[in-house]
């Protein structure tokens, strides 16, 4: 698949995502789009043997969105992937419906419920573990946020992945620099993080999140035979591709009116259009 064609099923999964906030009332889309071109170029490029009709495939690359906040971008991205069908996702902030607002694998396609901060990497470094431990060739992928990098819980993980050579993991932060109390750097800060990783000894990767091309670059040069676990620090836009959201930190957990859903569907229906 092209890198083009990536970039169209992204942005078609963006503005389904901003449809599905809307009706829903509620969601973080902040965040949902920062992370949401990675999240596309995992499941249509870089994972291996996802089946929708086998969600439980024994060799199946695994991932884990940590920052569970942001699931919408994941709901999307299921869908397109075939796990969930329209009427499904559309039932999203209703009464009844098998969607929450952190991911539970009540969902077909999640692996593991996720949204405690500062969790879900440990839960990644034990499935690298179990996979070393089975000889298995398959993968574990965990999304997490900037915000998240105060978890203490975070840095124990890291000592392990480093510990046990887990080279079968891949971390990524999404780094939009705003978390739900403003500047990352004002509330806790956190740079320079490719120094901080790279000390417990990961192999560190600075990424540009908001460019397919470098995202698929990116991914694309890993090298899984290294012995070391690998960072990606993804260097995202808090509300990318939605104008008056980008950098906006109160859209860490912003509800659209009738008049900006519409404005933002437009926006992003004209990318498509040249997309296509």
């Amino acid at each position: 698949m092209t890198n083009q064609a990536l970039t169209l099923i992204a942005e078609k999964n963006r503005k389904r995502l901003v449809e599905v906030v809307y009706h829903a009332k509620a969601g973080h889309i902040g965040g949902d789009l920062s992370c949401l071109n990675v999240m596309t170029a995992l499941y249509f490029h870089v994972m291996k043997g996802l089946d929708p009709h086998n969600p439980k495939a024994p060799g199946r690359d695994r991932f884990v969105l940590s920052k569970g906040h942001c699931v919408e971008a994941l709901y999307v991205t299921l869908e397109a992937k075939g796990f969930l069908k329209p009427e499904v996702l559309d039932t999203l902030g209703q009464y009844g419906s098998i969607l929450s607002g952190h991911p539970t694998i009540e969902v077909p396609g999640i692996e593991v419920n996720s949204g405690a901060l500062g969790h879900g990497l440990s839960i990644g470094v034990g499935m690298a573990i179990a996979a070393r431990m089975d000889k298995k060739a398959w993968k574990t992928y965990v999304l997490m946020g900037d915000g998240e990098q105060g978890e203490g819980s975070i840095y124990e993980a890291a000592m392990a992945a480093n510990r046990y050579h887990l080279d079968n993991l891949v971390a990524i932060i999404d780094r939009n620099h705003l978390q739900i109390s403003g500047n990352t750097e004002d509330v806790m800060p956190i740079d320079s993080i490719s120094e901080r990783w790279s000390a417990f000894g990961w192999d560190v990767i600075q990424m540009n999140g908001d460019k397919m091309d470098d995202i698929v670059k990116t991914f694309d040069a890993i090298d899984y035979t290294n012995g070391k676990p690998h960072l990606l620090v993804s260097e995202t836009t808090k509300g990318k591709g939605v104008s008056f959201m980008e950098g906006v930190a109160k859209w860490h957990h912003g509800v659209l009116n009738e008049e900006q859903c519409k404005a933002a569907v437009k926006e992003i229906e004209l990318r498509i259009k040249d997309l296509e």
